[in-house]
């Protein structure tokens, strides 16, 4: 009997099916995996407390092999289950490999120890070792020594593995020029499913509003800057509120963000709606009358790409965001969205002023940037580039 072809995607800088952009992302390769004929299997590497640690999603299978859901008392049982984790992920993948024929396990992770492990996992079954790599791998690193450290640590990474996904130019000619090869490269760029954000007919909320949805930060995404340039425009617009869905990867810059608000007089304008479900975002996407992304410039914005950016187009609504990083490779102003300087917020309150005086032109600069998502973003096209990128013989 044919095994049916396979791809397991591994790591633990997500969780699944519910999580953070990462979460999407895995989301978006899994099913272009699986509507191209081939199984996509997730493995989540991750100390989390689950009740559920084996399921499937949408015809995706996942695993949790940590399998705990509660936090033991006892520090020497913690230490055991930790150590248990790497036993039972060698029995799943085990069980995985006769049951499929695994083309690849597919790496998301930061740490040389895991890379490491799943390395030998790979020539354990023989398939090829695929790394995920969709933001700067020295963006935590603070002086010589911390850098130099995090050089190594990408050295070796690169050479325990078969190939590299990178989501932009920039990652791509960063390993270009420290010795990697072109033909151990791919360029993955943001991807989404735009079925997600079709045929949503209600509102979930009863006003217009422009709105934010990601993390609420302040040196990743500049959601402090949103607020100013809201600040600017809101006595201009007022049936407007600015709406912001998600919570803080740092709790110290969430609170910054409330306070500011608070400081300037918009508690009442301004809506914290905390991190939703996956399945509930894509009506308040839909439904905003502008989406917003003020992302500030840094080694996190060079290097990566924001997911909730390609969410956005899938709306077809009117999207101001800042010319940081790979965006203005792929879009141009006043054709797909409205872009505007990193750190400036009078000048992203003008542009979003702009849209909001204008929105039958802006209006159709959204329908094209929404086009970009049935093309060059999309999961399917970009699957059928990394499952061809596999197969590639020699690699």
């Amino acid at each position: 009997m044919v095994k049916k072809d396979a791809i397991i995607i591994f790591g633990d800088t997500f969780t699944f099916p519910d999580g953070n952009a990462a979460t999407n992302r895995v989301h978006t390769f899994a099913k272009g995996y699986s509507e191209l004929g081939i199984k996509a299997i997730v493995i989540c590497f991750r100390n989390d407390y689950m009740e559920n640690n084996i399921g499937t999603f949408q015809d995706i299978d996942y695993y949790y092999p940590f399998n705990q859901t509660r936090r033991s008392n006892s520090f020497l049982k913690r230490r055991f289950v930790k150590l248990a984790k790497y036993f039972r992920t060698i029995s799943i993948i085990r069980k995985l490999s006769n049951d499929y024929s695994v083309l690849a396990i597919n790496l998301w992770t930061n740490r040389l120890l895991v890379q490491l492990f799943v390395y030998f996992l790979g020539r354990n079954i023989k398939s090829k070792i695929i790394h995920e790599h969709s933001e700067h791998p020295l963006r935590e690193c603070k002086g010589k020594i911390q850098t130099q450290s995090g050089e190594i640590k990408s050295y070796f990474g690169t050479r325990l593995c078969d190939g590299i996904f990178c989501i932009s130019n920039y990652l791509i000619n960063f390993y270009l020029q420290r010795g990697v090869g072109n033909e151990k490269l791919l360029l993955v760029p943001s991807t989404v499913d735009t079925g997600r954000f079709r045929s949503i007919t209600v509102s979930p909320l009863s006003y217009d509003y422009i709105l934010y949805c990601g993390s609420l930060t302040i040196q990743k995404d500049g959601v402090d800057i949103l607020v100013d340039s809201f600040n600017h425009l809101s006595s201009s617009f007022p049936e407007i509120k600015l709406v912001l869905i998600g919570k803080g990867d740092i709790p110290e810059e969430e609170i910054a963000i409330k306070k500011r608000v608070a400081d300037l007089g918009l508690t009442n304008r301004v809506v914290f709606l905390g991190q939703l479900g996956r399945m509930d975002v894509p009506a308040y996407i839909c439904h905003a009358k502008v989406l917003a992304l003020a992302r500030p410039r840094s080694i996190v914005a060079d290097a990566g790409f924001p997911s909730k950016l390609t969410e956005y187009l899938s709306s077809g609504k009117p999207v101001v965001v800042t010319r940081v990083g790979e965006i203005p490779y792929f879009l141009k102003d006043n054709e797909h969205a409205f872009l505007t300087e990193p750190g400036n917020a009078l000048e992203f309150a003008r542009r979003l002023a702009d849209v909001l005086n204008n929105y039958e032109f802006a209006i159709s600069v959204g329908e094209k940037g929404k086009g970009l998502t049935e093309t060059i973003f999309n999961y399917r096209y970009q699957a059928e580039r990394m499952i061809e990128f596999i197969q590639k013989p020699g690699k």
